[in-house]
């Protein structure tokens, strides 16, 4: 089926039997939800209403519609009742109370009791239409909406994408609808178009019998989380419209259950930040990812199922203390209730990640459990999983000290993963004071920089079986160069970190030479994961940190073209927009098909100039690398630019009384042009809608932290004590293989 672009308004305008003048006063272009200025409200940019039209609903009270339109008419148990009650020529909605477990009740008597009056009706999820065979579906898990006809006006224009989250629908034969469901490609816009796609009727008109037919439920777009929020509006305004002949409608208006906690032009609070900063911190506690030893059990039955997702932890249930690990953070996907499942790994790097920020919680407020769940998760990572066990505890094995990435992994080494879930671990021992980790922590760098080649690259991961086979003199002798900072930056980092703590200097001549190359190399043979600006973000810690052990003008100036280049994508909003660079160096990209959608790891944006950044692998890494910058160069331009992205991120912060499991957390994506949750959700495993534990909730709220008590990474480790277990770790080493 091919997206169409007729002119359905004014046939169904010439249809109507109300004037023309009462008609015109439905002018589309002046619905002005383009940019959706309230995070808190929805609504439709209407001048005042003539007409408050009548309408008639067969629903519960607590329907979202219903609810919503705020329109004089009345709830009925039965459709009987509703059109027994119409006056002639009004419009009747008949809604799915049963979705999805049964279609709504629906036959041919209806029909005719509805033409008798000269009534309008709405149906939903139907179980029998006029002269039509129907079916039972279920929408795929990447399928969504799409405009096909011009029924929307100028607001929403055939191709224009919508989401219909937990899509279940009747499969009718009907030429022309007004939305399909499908899988397609895209931002907000189907950018293959559905010539190759298989897609099923979601709206559509039946002339005959004055029926518009919603073959799914449409009327719980709060509820369901249908997105974007702005695009909503009109698509209720026209369906009521049109069941009122014409008749304009009240500026439909409604508070989403997920929302950003500012507007979008709304001042910040005097204590944003520390506010922002403690929900972030709530967040690791009521999301109920602490896993607590009364329901563990339940992971080896999530474990089973594709990705370990499988339905959050129940409100319930008792909150763990660290002592049993956390899992990794909530999926993409939303249900039909408006929950998402989780992710129920256990990942070294978030938990190391996280207990960073529990331990400046425990800093600035005083909460004692915060600091024993940062300090139990540490113990979590060294002690009682297998993540530091296994060969990487034996010291003849050349992969002794390494963490393994989550504890079902068979031996999966990233360096970045490593280097990430350390710097958390070194933050977290810098506020605690304590050195009861200092030998583990350098046995893991050192493991780490052992298995780097000669110019300082270690590439995107090791495997246990090939360390075990080739030996750690196969990676020290290796010449490659790998222009990806996604997955070299942060080792860097941590090796300036440690060779300013230890003085070892093959730790500075082997980074500096890996960063010379790599700046040499950019932008034009550069690798890109996702888009360029999450390499250009990554780069930012590391040459913050060559500042802070050389600083000559060279690698200032290294650092301040890496930020400015960032920073060129930044919008009014101080939003970091992403981008994505040349298709021969792509890592994870957008899908080059609709068949592409949905099946590997991709970026948020089809093309560039769509609107959103990126908490996942850009915003987020680069609020850490300027506030590192700014505290190594002294620059107010690194400040300035730290702010910008703090205020932003204290804005766009989840805000959700419905859903206290996401209250407090940020999404990967974020739209500043729709201000609203959204992007492609082409992501097979990290999408849109994706809360991750470590990468993004950990280092925005350990960020906060840090401004709060004015204090860096850097300087908040500055009386490590690392340097003592030298001499002990690299005799550890000299049994398999050295340093």
């Amino acid at each position: 089926m091919s997206i169409r672009n007729n002119n359905l308004k004014d046939r169904n305008r010439s249809n109507h039997k109300d004037s023309d003048s009462v008609i015109g006063v439905t002018n589309h272009s002046r619905r002005g939800f383009i940019s959706m200025a309230s995070a808190s409200v929805v609504a439709a940019r209407l001048p005042a209403k003539r007409t408050n039209p009548k309408l008639y609903f067969v629903c519960s009270q607590d329907n979202d519609l219903f609810k919503v339109a705020g329109l004089p008419g009345h709830a009925f148990e039965t459709t009987q009742q509703a059109i027994s009650a119409a006056d002639s020529g009004a419009g009747v909605l008949i809604l799915a109370e049963q979705y999805p477990i049964s279609p709504t009740r629906f036959d041919q008597e209806m029909i005719k009791m509805a033409a008798k009056k000269n009534l309008r009706l709405y149906i939903e999820y139907p179980a029998w239409l006029p002269e039509m065979d129907i079916s039972l579906e279920k929408a795929g898990p990447w399928d969504r909406a799409v405009i096909t006809s011009s029924r929307f006006g100028g607001q929403l224009k055939p191709s224009r994408i919508v989401s219909l989250n937990d899509c279940h629908y009747v499969s009718v034969p009907i030429p022309n609808p007004d939305i399909v469901v499908a899988k397609v490609a895209g931002f907000d816009t189907a950018v293959y178009g559905l010539e190759k796609t298989e897609s099923h009727p979601i709206l559509f008109e039946n002339f005959a019998h004055s029926l518009m037919v919603a073959t799914t439920k449409l009327s719980q777009f709060r509820t369901a989380r249908y997105g974007p929020s702005c695009a909503w509006v009109p698509i209720w305004e026209e369906i009521l419209e049109w069941l009122s002949r014409g008749k304009s409608v009240e500026p439909l208006r409604w508070e989403p259950t997920v929302r950003p906690s500012y507007r979008k032009i709304q001042a910040l609070s005097s204590d944003a930040e520390r506010e922002s900063f403690r929900r972030g911190i709530k967040w690791f506690f009521n999301s109920r990812i602490l896993v607590d030893e009364s329901w563990k059990r339940q992971i080896d039955s999530a474990k089973l199922l594709p990705d370990s997702i499988a339905p959050a932890p129940q409100r319930d249930w008792s909150i763990g203390n660290g002592s049993c690990g956390m899992l990794e953070g909530f999926s993409s996907r939303i249900d039909l209730r408006g929950y998402q499942p989780v992710r129920w790994a256990l990942r070294a790097d978030c938990m190391g990640e996280t207990s960073l920020a529990l331990a400046l919680s425990y800093a600035i407020s005083g909460e004692k459990r915060c600091d024993d769940t940062a300090k139990n998760l540490i113990r979590f990572i060294y002690g009682s999983s297998n993540l530091a066990g296994g060969p990487r505890a034996q010291q003849t094995s050349p992969s002794f000290g390494l963490l393994n990435w989550d504890v079902d992994s068979k031996g999966l080494y990233y360096g970045d993963d490593n280097a990430r879930c350390l710097l958390g671990i070194i933050g977290a021992v810098g506020l605690t004071g304590t050195s009861e980790w200092d030998k583990s922590i350098l046995r893991t760098i050192l493991a780490n920089f052992r298995t780097t080649g000669i110019y300082g690259f270690r590439g995107e991961k090791i495997k246990e079986v090939d360390l075990q086979k080739n030996g750690v003199h196969y990676y020290q002798q290796m010449d490659r160069k790998h222009f990806d900072p996604h997955y070299e930056a942060y080792p860097w980092a941590l090796y300036l970190w440690t060779y300013a703590k230890t003085d070892y200097k093959p730790l500075l001549d082997r980074t500096v030479v890996a960063i010379r190359e790599t700046m040499s190399a950019y932008p034009d043979t550069w690798q890109w994961s996702y888009g360029t600006q999450p390499e250009r973000a990554r780069m930012l810690l590391p040459l913050a940190w060559l500042v802070r052990v050389q600083d000559n003008a060279e690698h200032r100036g290294w650092l301040r073209l890496m930020t400015e280049d960032l920073l060129k994508h930044r919008d009014s909003t101080g939003a970091i927009l992403e981008e994505i660079g040349q298709q021969s160096k792509v890592g994870c990209g957008p899908p080059a098909s609709n068949a592409d959608y949905g099946t590997e790891e991709a970026s948020l944006i089809q093309r560039n100039g769509d609107s959103v950044c990126d908490l996942l692998y850009t915003t987020n890494f680069a609020f850490l690398g300027l506030h590192e910058a700014a505290a190594a160069t002294g620059d107010r331009y690194y400040n300035a630019a730290e702010d910008r992205l703090a205020q932003l991120l204290c804005r766009i912060q989840i805000r959700s009384e419905e859903h206290p499991e996401l209250d407090g957390g940020w999404f990967r994506a974020f739209s500043p042009a729709m201000w609203d949750y959204w992007a492609s959700n082409s992501d097979s495993t990290w999408g849109a809608w994706t809360i991750e534990s470590g990468w993004t909730q950990a280092w925005i709220t350990s960020v906060l932290g840090m401004r709060s008590k004015a204090v860096s990474l850097w300087t908040l480790t500055e009386n490590s004590k690392i340097s003592r277990q030298m001499d002990s770790v690299i005799h550890e080493f000299a049994s398999s293989g050295g340093i």
